[in-house]
Parts: C-alpha cells; sequence; structure tokens
C-alpha cells in the first residue's frame, strides 16, 4: 500500500480524497490547503490525516506519491518539486498554462523516472474503451470528421462556485477546464492533434471566455470544436465520431450511442464505469511500474495543453 498527499482540497481534491479512502492501493496520509476552512471541513472527514496550510510540507514528508489539485497556474512548482523529492505525482489537469511550465513538468518526470498521470475523467470511462475497441476492429471504418460541443448556462458550474480563478482569464474557463477532456479523447483514441484555427470571445478583459470555435486535425481528420458559456439553454457535451461504417456520440460524460440508420440508439457497456477510484488503481500499478495506456502521462497532457493553450493566443 502506497501513502497518499494531497495539496488542494476544493471540488476535485476533495473528491479524490474520499476515493483514496478504503482504497485498497493507498491511504491518505497528508493534506494540504490555503483555506482553513477547508481543512476544517476535511478535518471532520479524514480524522487521521496530518493537515496543513504549507503545501511544501506535504511534499517534505514520508508519501509516496502527491496529488495536486490546485488551480493550474501553481501545478509545475509543486509537482517538479515532488518529483524532485522522489514522489510520484498524480495531477489535475490543465497539465499547466504556460508551455515552459508544461515542459518543466515533463522533463522533471523523465528526469525522476517516477510514475505520473494526469486526471483526465476520460482516459477510462468504459464507453471510451468501447469506442477504441470499435475504431481498432474496423467497425467505425475510415473516420470522416470528429465534432466536439459544450456548453454552459452558467460558468463557473455551482459546483465550482468557491474557485474564482476559474471565471478568470488567466488559467480558468471552460475551453482549459471542460475542452480539455474531450481534446484529450481525441488524442487517445486518433493521435495527437494539430491547430488549424482556434478562436475564443472575451466579453470582458479579465474574465473567462464566453464562446470558443476551432477546427483541429488529427492526422488529417476534421475535428469541429464549439463551446459557448452564458447562454439560455441545458448544460451539454457532446464528442461526436463520425465514421464511414459507423458513426458514435459520447454525450454526458459517459452515454455512448451508436447510429443505427434512423436513430442514436444506446450502447450497452460492460465492466467498471471509470471514476478517481479506478485511476488511482491505475496510478498504483504505475508506480508498480506496468505501463497504463488508459492513464493519461504528462507528455500526452502536455499535447492537449498546447492545442489548448492555441485558443487562447491571437
Amino acid at each position: 500500500m502506497f501513502t497518499l498527499g494531497i495539496i488542494g482540497l476544493g471540488a476535485m481534491g476533495a473528491q479524490m480524497a474520499r476515493a483514496a479512502t478504503d482504497h485498497p492501493d493507498f491511504v491518505i496520509s497528508w493534506a494540504a490547503d490555503l483555506r482553513e476552512d477547508l481543512i476544517e471541513e476535511a478535518r471532520s472527514r479524514f480524522r487521521d490525516v496530518t493537515f496543513t496550510t504549507d503545501p511544501y510540507a506535504v511534499i517534505g514528508s514520508d508519501v509516496d506519491a502527491v496529488y495536486v489539485a490546485t488551480p493550474p497556474a501553481t501545478h509545475a512548482d509543486l509537482v517538479v518539486a515532488a518529483l524532485g523529492a522522489g514522489k510520484a505525482a498524480f495531477c489535475e489537469k490543465p497539465l499547466a498554462v504556460s508551455a515552459a511550465d508544461g515542459r518543466r513538468m515533463v522533463e522533471a518526470a523523465q528526469r525522476a523516472g517516477l510514475a505520473n498521470a494526469v486526471n483526465f475523467a476520460l482516459s477510462d470511462r468504459d464507453a471510451v474503451l468501447e469506442l477504441g475497441r470499435a475504431l481498432a476492429s474496423g467497425e467505425v471504418g475510415e473516420v470522416r470528421e470528429v465534432e466536439i460541443r459544450v456548453g454552459f448556462p452558467v460558468w463557473p458550474r455551482g459546483f465550482q462556485a468557491h474557485a474564482a480563478w476559474l471565471d478568470g482569464r488567466d488559467q480558468g474557463g471552460f475551453v482549459r477546464e471542460v475542452l480539455s477532456h474531450f481534446v484529450y479523447l481525441t488524442d487517445k483514441l486518433l493521435g495527437p492533434l494539430t491547430t488549424e484555427h482556434a478562436r475564443v470571445h472575451y466579453a470582458e478583459p479579465d474574465r473567462s471566455e464566453l464562446s470558443a470555435v476551432g477546427v483541429l486535425s488529427a492526422s488529417g481528420i476534421p475535428v469541429q470544436v464549439t463551446g459557448v458559456a452564458g447562454m439560455a439553454g441545458p448544460e451539454f457535451y457532446e464528442w461526436t465520431l463520425w465514421g464511414e461504417k459507423r458513426s458514435y456520440r459520447l454525450s454526458g460524460w459517459g452515454v455512448l450511442s451508436a447510429w443505427d440508420g434512423s436513430h442514436w440508439s444506446e450502447v450497452a457497456l460492460s465492466g467498471p464505469k471509470g471514476s478517481e477510484a479506478t485511476r488511482l488503481t491505475r496510478f498504483a500499478a504505475a508506480m508498480r511500474g506496468t505501463p497504463q495506456p488508459d492513464l493519461a502521462d504528462f507528455e500526452s497532457a502536455l499535447r492537449v495543453q498546447t492545442v489548448i493553450e492555441s485558443f487562447h493566443q491571437r
């Protein structure tokens, strides 16, 4: 069993802490956050954990691995320090905001030779594994196009409202926070992406984007991207693979449908759905030296970051 330290006790840090509780591969021994109220809330749940407001105290402790769930502009310093201290590193997405920070994280992982991962929710989702199987078997035929559509009547979403940085231009916005998951999915299934055209629209100079449009390419396959926030309408997440023989649509975060000639028909899935708990299991296996193709590493996350940040470059 490995000891785990958690840095950042917001929505995702708390969710990972819950997943690690009673996990067969991990025990949480340290946790940090700058906010005392979040520490007190977590302290009532996790009584055997040492809490601190100093993230570097977690890194300097005797933990085997560190999970970093802080705002993305802080990821690089914390992760590089953790790897340098001999800790395996599991990080929230996006990997980083600046290209230099992303490269620094990849290089630190290569030097350390330790397990490194980024928590992309779709990396081991059952629907995604089925999509991979369908592509590998030839059921899809030639891929004609991919479409990614996301929409948010309110941004940040309710469960993230306490994180003011998510509505800031410098490191927030739905392109980084949500679109990155679907860019990762496309990279995982179809290969590295390049940006042909991408732009975002900001209503206010310091606030996050209200819309995003882009055309990407995966080895010549066009990938159309649209996103919108602050609109009248339902929240939606949709990734569509248009194939020569069969087309698939992933909606929400795990409903997979196939086009049967007249309508979209839900695909029955078996096995674990995929969650923070299953990704912790994969991360533990990576720490033991077993390659994990269904867990994003820093190199794949850097490719995603490069595409995501292309939307913000003018």
